[in-house]
């Protein structure tokens, strides 16, 4: 594997769509297609930590190479920054996982006045880590694909167009000769407005 813009670029963008993908199959409690089971939570916690070990993967690979290249250090930042959420995402499964075992305990128990608050609460605990998850995976992934746009080289066509560019952007605070400013004071400004 080598270590050039392009394709440290690739690999940020492939584990954004990873961070996707993880946020695509998380349980919908609402819809009876994507509602919470068990084993697809723990499936689903596991590939967490197999995406857990590859962005350890990924840092490790570029932390260990002998020629880093100038834009390295944020590809390493990026990915082990992209730990935080996946771990985030992951605990906020176990806690699903958590809770559906408790829901199965319970059901039998489900008419009882008792079972059913601490049942109710158990699916709003649910519910929030859901979210907790749905969130922490799409930052993860909005924060790769940022990353991502941050080390990839121009493309050629923005290039070529920079290159055609004749217009020179005055630098903040100079004016072309013969313009004169006037600054309006407050009261102007107020009366305008009205």
């Amino acid at each position: 594997m080598d270590n050039t813009p392009i394709s440290d670029a690739l690999a940020l963008r492939a584990t954004a769509s990873a961070f996707d993908a993880q946020r695509g199959k998380l349980p919908v409690p609402a819809d009876p297609h994507r509602s919470p089971d068990a084993v697809a939570v723990a499936r689903q916690i596991s590939e967490l930590g197999k995406l857990i070990a590859d962005l350890g993967d990924e840092v490790l690979f570029r932390a260990a190479g002998q020629d880093q290249a100038p834009h390295t250090a944020r590809v390493i930042t990026s990915f082990a920054a992209a730990v935080e959420p996946a771990g985030e995402a992951a605990s906020a499964l176990g806690a699903v996982a958590h809770q559906l075992a408790f829901l199965n305990q319970t059901e039998s128990l489900r008419d009882q006045p008792d079972a059913r608050d601490a049942r109710e609460a158990a699916v709003r605990v649910m519910e929030d880590a859901l979210a907790t998850a749905d969130a922490a995976l799409r930052d993860g992934a909005n924060s790769l694909h940022a990353a991502s746009a941050t080390v990839s080289p121009p493309s050629v066509r923005l290039q070529a167009a920079r290159s055609r560019s004749t217009t020179a952007v005055p630098a903040m605070g100079q004016l072309p000769s013969g313009v004169t400013t006037v600054v309006a004071s407050s009261s102007d400004r107020l009366a305008r407005g009205r």
